[in-house]
């Protein structure tokens, strides 16, 4: 049996294939990883990305409604952010966790005022499901649609090809979202996405997919783009990959995601704790017992790529760390990585060494991100 044979397929497939994609297994599905022809492959499709317009298909993730009065409250329980506050229409970035701390998924969600909107990662979307069914089920309605298209358009010229076929969607900001109706398909787009270019992500039945993305393909400035280039644009951006720079093991404090913890929900907010993990990550953010490890940005000062699983060095030859994601970045033109190493090798500055097959590669602490976001906040 071929590694391909039992793999889902999205409402593009038919597409992908038309285009010439080459298909590779990512969560379970039959993915493009890059298209063929001219002006395509990888680097192409990054840099086409980060000067006109992407599209991406991202049906692979899961979608989730949470419905009822008590959802908020009820989701807001599993994660260490505000969701009760959230307001009408806006987007936040949120993080299931389980009893030790760790990250379960990081995720996507918005308060479109009758419901939760929630976006999880392809690869735990089933996972994610029945913890939240366990954990707040008889609290809330919980609606998988993970039968529902997502797809990402990401890139300067986004808004220009977007706003020809949903007229109003230039008036959302970074993180905000609006419902649309387009040939009689119900969408709901969010002026987001995970490339850190301004850009946008739309759930759309999977019976419009097919011909909204073939539209938007039809517009000058946009070309389709692959699982590779959407990688190398996240790790630009300093976003993190679950299974990659984040899992079970990690909690939010060793990830570096401080800013995603709301201060209502910490240590003398009005909701401060009440989340899985609590003691031990408010612990670690209020430096009672602060975090052994952090998640840190790498610069090579060689220019030899840096990949995952490669160990990293102190200057006495012992190891500190190890790389989780890490390329030759195509818009920064230089190695770039991201790794954990132990907390006193964390501060921008800090030289390491990669172990790259036998041989010392140096390596710096460097903030992040790693080229310039370029989200449009108004």
């Amino acid at each position: 049996m071929s590694a391909t044979e039992n793999l889902l397929t999205t409402p593009l497939n038919a597409l992908h294939i038309e285009l010439g994609a080459r298909m590779v297994p990512f969560a379970g599905y039959s993915m493009p990883v890059q298209y063929q022809g001219p002006g395509m492959g990888l680097v192409a499709e990054h840099h086409h990305t980060r000067t006109a317009a992407g599209l991406f298909d991202v049906s692979h993730m899961g979608q989730l409604r949470l419905v009822g009065p008590d959802a908020a409250a009820a989701f807001e329980s599993l994660m260490p952010v505000d969701v009760i506050g959230l307001g009408l229409h806006k987007q936040r970035y949120g993080l299931l966790l389980n009893d030790e701390g760790g990250i379960i998924d990081d995720l996507m969600f918005v308060n479109r005022g009758d419901d939760l909107f929630v976006i999880v990662n392809g690869a735990c979307k089933h996972g994610d499901l029945a913890h939240i069914q366990a954990r707040i089920g008889s609290r809330c309605t919980i609606e998988p649609q993970f039968d529902r298209a997502l797809l990402a358009l990401q890139g300067p010229q986004a808004v220009h090809a977007l706003t020809r076929l949903l007229p109003g969607v230039e008036q959302l900001v970074f993180m905000t979202g609006m419902p649309f109706n387009w040939q009689g398909g119900d969408m709901y787009v969010t002026r987001s996405g995970y490339t850190g270019e301004d850009g946008f992500e739309i759930s759309l039945p999977a019976s419009s997919a097919d011909a909204f993305a073939r539209a938007l393909l039809a517009q000058p400035e946009v070309k389709p783009i692959g699982l590779g280039a959407r990688n190398s644009l996240r790790l630009e951006a300093g976003l993190c990959l679950y299974g990659n720079d984040i899992d079970t093991t990690t909690t939010p404090v060793e990830a570096s995601l401080n800013w995603a913890l709301q201060k209502v929900r910490r240590t003398g907010g009005a909701r401060a704790g009440g989340f899985p993990g609590a003691n031990k990550v408010l612990a670690q953010l209020d430096g009672a017992q602060p975090a052994k490890r952090l998640r840190v940005g790498l610069v090579g000062l060689e220019r030899v790529p840096v990949r995952e699983h490669v160990v990293l060095h102190n200057a006495a030859g012992q190891k500190i760390g190890e790389v989780t994601s890490g390329l030759l970045a195509p818009t920064a033109d230089k190695p770039v990585a991201l790794a954990y190493v132990q907390a006193e090798y964390a501060a921008v500055g800090t030289r390491l060494n990669a172990m790259v097959r036998g041989k010392a590669v140096p390596m710096e602490v460097s903030p992040l991100p790693f080229v310039p976001n370029r989200y449009y906040r108004g």
